[in-house]
């Protein structure tokens, strides 16, 4: 093969690309669901899990399984012990209140930065959202309050367009995520809190110091619960 040939061959033509390892692609959609359900609280704090038991269920091999807890436990999703043994995370008062400090700095201001793009589509949004979220109060379903519950505050923080802060915001949300489902259980609350409705309204106004001391507010009180 010619210099002039070798040359054609690597530039004058696109090389033939590899598709995804199955366990590759099997990883990712096992690290993803998992990751939700942590997210959303439909794990409860301290529930062990096992590498087999999560290819079983899951119907994949020990490596996607292995893959997708790594990375889990790297997020503080998971937590391992010294033995390997894997469980949702238990938080202590002092760790949930280190969690409720960060949130309280990062989404008041992704909330502000959202404000000028905060259109009328996105407020009836909020407004489906928060209508869900209330019936999941009435009917007492914590899972269902807790993924409606972030999934309002998610929709809002993706108008701020900073992919940096709401990367940091979900580890938080998701370490939190069990503690959150057992909290709300244990109250028992037929009534979802006011600050959504605080923040709509803020929304509405284009109010940024409304803004900020409503979603502020909305995760320090809600966070207090954990704590106690």
């Amino acid at each position: 093969m010619t210099p002039g040939r070798g040359f054609a061959s690597l530039y004058g033509m696109a090389l033939p690309t590899r598709p995804p390892a199955p366990d590759a692609a099997a990883h990712e959609r096992l690290y993803r669901t998992l990751r939700q359900q942590v997210m959303h609280g439909e794990l409860a704090p301290g529930v062990a899990l096992t590498l087999r038991g999560i290819a079983r269920q899951f119907g994949v091999s020990m490596t996607p399984a292995r893959e997708a807890a790594r990375r889990l436990v790297a997020e503080g999703a998971l937590t391992m012990s010294s033995s390997g043994r894997l469980s949702t995370p238990e938080l202590s008062p002092e760790r949930v209140e280190e969690l409720a400090a960060v949130r309280a700095m990062l989404e008041p201001e992704m909330a502000a930065r959202a404000l000028p793009r905060a259109h009328f589509a996105l407020i009836e949004r909020l407004t489906a959202i928060n209508a869900q979220n209330t019936e999941a109060a009435l009917r007492q379903d914590a899972v269902a309050y807790v993924r409606t519950n972030l999934e309002f505050h998610r929709a809002l923080y993706l108008r701020a367009q900073t992919p940096a802060m709401l990367a940091l915001t979900e580890t938080v949300w998701l370490q939190l995520g069990p503690t959150m489902r057992a909290v709300y259980a244990r109250l028992n609350r037929r009534e979802p809190p006011t600050h959504h409705r605080m923040i709509l309204a803020a929304l509405r106004a284009g109010d940024e110091p409304g803004l900020r001391l409503a979603v502020r507010t909305d995760v320090t009180q809600g966070l207090r619960h954990l704590a106690g």
